[in-house]
């Protein structure tokens, strides 16, 4: 039984001795002087209560703000029944008095009592600082590590931890008592910029539920898919103005805003880019299925329907947005969401940015707990990024004060093992991680052939993709001075194990010519998105060569189509006129039957044979009025005649 039910229990009882009290008092004759003396001095001892409800709840009983609401403390039959608990106050002490002189044991079996309510609310009291304490130590280790919490997917908590509300919020407080109400979401909040919204024609559906796990979809509607059709031609016009007037017909368009977003940020206008992903962002949750759950973790979508491709982009764009707006908790949580959808597969490979916000965020033991619990079946070590960065938590957890000089010898002596593991796995990330934080490397390190040039020039392909994609993102974590000097004193000793031959060093050797020979799908399709440029040039030529689009870059082999685009009704050559493949050869796009309507079709088709008749008209004046005069020569009778031959 909670405390509020507790408590109201307790005012039911107090309310049912009042009235007994009362009974027991117009039963007995007493005089009217007597009478008035027990009111004068109930009178005066209630003058130092200042308020009714403290007969509800005892003044040697610590009540909680949140417990002494009028609405949940009392009732109407206790607002009838309170004038006449100042007639039993006297009656309530005596019975106090006689019940406090009880065994323990009579307490436990008289439950209904109002004194065992008192030691049940007091117990609760009491342990309320403790189960908050408890809770708070003990939550994030029952968590699952993909965990997310909603409060942590509003980047305005964040901005206010660090900066204060007032700061954060200005004059949006004054502003929230004029707006209108639109529905609550957890992801974005509507702007009052934004066009008004309608449903775009976007839904989700339950496919299956098995194991606990339910795997869910985007569906279009018709219109909808009409809408995606005309997005298709404005992407093939290669004009982004076409984009624009179709978002402005559909401004909740969400491949539209997608692609628009990538036009706005190559023009340098990151607040607009950052605003059309948040429209994409209300528009997605606002047709979530009512079972789908953000934060549960057992919630699926199956990357390979192109509805659902769509989601993860903008997610994982929306992640982007927040790193450089300073937000990384916030953009780790987007993270987790992001993996928790299909952990399996990782379509976008996020455990490449996973340890990345972790280390931005000083989240240090949630990575190093993802990094335990994930390293036996996905052999997170055989990654570059984890390599280093899980040495690199371990290292900055060992830097904390609050820790006994035990646990801080062990937390080093960790580090640097992982750190040396890392760098004899990876040894070409060294030189270019040095070059980047502007430190110029010792000689002895510079010229020993384990970290020289030969080793970068001869890693395999993937490999050096993934060494430039972690160099080139997380370069700014080591620009600490103790960073570096723990750094240096740890090659030194790689070094030596080095020229010892460790066999680890061997076997390591093996590992990267074995390994690392392809990456698949999803890491390049991670390098794409993230456009970092030493990254980028590392990829294959089978991935540079394709048409890449910003709405779906490097869309999974075996997609699901649920509808396809239909085909233009294009007219063979031998059927086209000479004048049709004048204009074809002039416009490319040019296309009679391109409408889809017949109507529109038939119509189109008269227009332009009366402008082909305007123009034949035309040119038909034109060349009767064509006239040709021979060239008038001066009479030279000097000029040689063979002159010309």
């Amino acid at each position: 039984m909670s405390s509020r039910a507790l408590r109201r229990l307790k005012g039911e009882q107090r309310a049912q001795a009042a009235l007994h009290a009362l009974k027991l008092t117009d039963e007995d004759d007493k005089d009217e002087d007597e009478q008035m003396k027990i009111n004068t001095q109930t009178a005066h001892k209630q003058k130092k209560i200042s308020n009714i409800f403290e007969l509800i709840g005892e003044p040697d009983v610590d009540v909680c703000p949140s417990d002494e609401e009028p609405a949940e403390g009392i009732n109407e039959r206790q607002q009838e029944v309170a004038p006449l608990e100042k007639d039993a106050v006297k009656y309530e002490k005596s019975n106090k008095k006689k019940k406090k002189k009880k065994a323990p044991a009579d307490e436990k079996d008289n439950l209904g009592t109002g004194d065992n309510i008192d030691a049940i609310l007091e117990t609760l009291d009491r342990s309320k600082g403790l189960s908050h304490r408890s809770t708070d130590n003990s939550a994030s280790e029952h968590r699952p590590v993909l965990y997310v919490e909603h409060r942590n997917l509003n980047p305005e908590t964040e901005l206010k931890r660090y900066f204060g509300a007032r700061a954060v919020l200005g004059d949006q407080r004054l502003k929230q008592r004029q707006r209108q109400f639109h529905r609550c979401t957890w992801m974005t909040v509507y702007k009052d910029t934004w066009p008004r919204f309608s449903r775009p024609g976007i839904s989700m559906s339950l496919v299956e539920s098995k194991d606990g796990i339910q795997h869910f979809t985007f569906e279009h509607n018709r219109d909808y898919q009409q809408v995606q059709f005309k997005f298709f031609d404005a992407v093939e016009s290669v004009d982004p103005n076409n984009i624009v007037v179709l978002l402005q017909l559909n401004p909740y368009h969400i491949d539209s805003l997608l692609q628009l977003s990538d036009v706005c940020r190559m023009q340098e206008d990151q607040e607009t880019a950052r605003d059309l992903i948040e429209r994409a962002l209300y528009s997605f949750e606002c047709s979530f299925h009512p079972v789908f759950s953000l934060t549960s973790g057992m919630c699926r979508l199956d990357y390979r329907r192109p509805e659902n491709r769509a989601f993860y982009l903008v997610l994982f764009k929306h992640v982007i947005f927040l790193e450089k707006r300073g937000c990384p908790r916030t953009a780790l949580e987007y993270c987790k969401l992001i993996l928790s959808l299909d952990p399996d597969n990782d379509p976008l490979c996020m455990l490449l940015l996973f340890d990345f916000l972790c280390l931005r965020c000083r989240e240090y033991t949630t990575l190093i707990r993802l990094y335990e619990e994930w390293e036996v079946h996905r052999n997170l070590s055989q990654l570059p990024n984890f390599s280093f960065s899980v040495a690199l938590s371990y290292y900055h957890l060992s830097q904390q004060e609050d820790i006994s000089p035990v646990e801080n010898q062990q937390l080093k002596e960790k580090s640097n093992v992982l750190l040396q593991n890392a760098l004899i796995m990876f040894p070409g990330v060294l030189m270019p991680l040095l070059d980047l934080c502007t430190v110029q490397p010792d000689a002895a390190v510079s010229s020993h052939a384990f970290f020289g040039p030969s080793i970068q020039t001869g890693q395999p392909p993937a490999l050096s993709e993934l060494v430039s994609l972690y160099v080139g993102r997380c370069h700014s974590l080591w620009k600490e001075a103790g960073q570096m000097l723990w750094l240096e004193e740890n090659v030194r000793k790689v070094l030596k194990r080095v020229d010892k031959h460790d066999p680890y060093v061997e076997d390591c050797q093996n590992k990267r010519k074995q390994r690392y020979q392809s990456a698949p799908r999803n890491i390049h399709r991670h390098v794409l998105m993230s456009e970092i440029k030493a990254a980028t040039a590392t990829l294959p030529l089978e991935v540079t060569t394709q048409p890449g689009m910003g709405f779906d870059p490097l869309p999974p082999m075996d997609s699901i189509v649920s509808y396809t685009r239909p085909e233009r009704q294009n007219t063979g050559a031998s059927n086209e006129s000479t004048l049709s493949l004048f204009f074809r050869s002039l416009l490319p796009n040019f296309n009679l039957q391109r409408p889809e309507d017949r109507q529109e079709v038939a119509r189109a088709g008269h227009e332009l044979n009366q402008e082909v008749n305007r123009l034949m008209v035309a040119m038909r004046d034109m060349l009767a009025n064509i006239q040709f005069r021979e060239p008038q020569w001066e009479d030279n009778h000097d000029r040689d005649e063979e002159e010309w031959d």
